[in-house]
């Protein structure tokens, strides 16, 4: 039986690895070399669930700081089509009320992770003070 394990171990992981790339169950169970029904199966598994959502976690994290990469050349162009005197009104204002309202989010976070911290703060105090009595 570990030669069977050691088989569903890694075929388990080219089932994630193509439900991760593929269109639908179908694709991946082909590109996986499993059956439809048997990959299906799999994904009713706790293990095996968990492990697909850590790895799409990852592949959304990677996603994730692509796009803060990206975001310098994002501010950079708002704010050249903002200040072109020669760019079309609409497109000055939109690009405006872009950089507006994404500066406002901004502080927003800020706003609430400061507040968190505070409320973590006081949860830590009322946690040790309940521990000391």
């Amino acid at each position: 039986m570990t030669g069977h394990g050691a088989k569903f171990g890694r075929k388990k992981e080219q089932a994630i690895v193509a439900l991760l790339s593929q269109r639908s169950v179908e694709d991946a169970a082909r590109v996986a070399g499993v059956g439809t029904k048997t990959l299906g199966r799999w994904m009713t598994l706790p293990q095996f669930r968990q492990e697909y959502l850590e790895a799409r976690r990852q592949a959304f994290g990677q996603a994730t700081a692509r796009l803060q990469q990206a975001s310098g050349v994002a501010v950079s162009i708002l704010m050249s089509v903002m200040l072109d005197t020669n760019a079309p009104a609409s497109s000055r204002v939109r690009a405006a009320a872009c950089v507006l309202d994404r500066a406002a989010t901004g502080i927003e976070i800020e706003d609430m992770e400061m507040r968190l911290a505070r409320l973590e703060k006081l949860q830590l105090g009322t946690d040790q003070w309940s521990k000391s009595r």
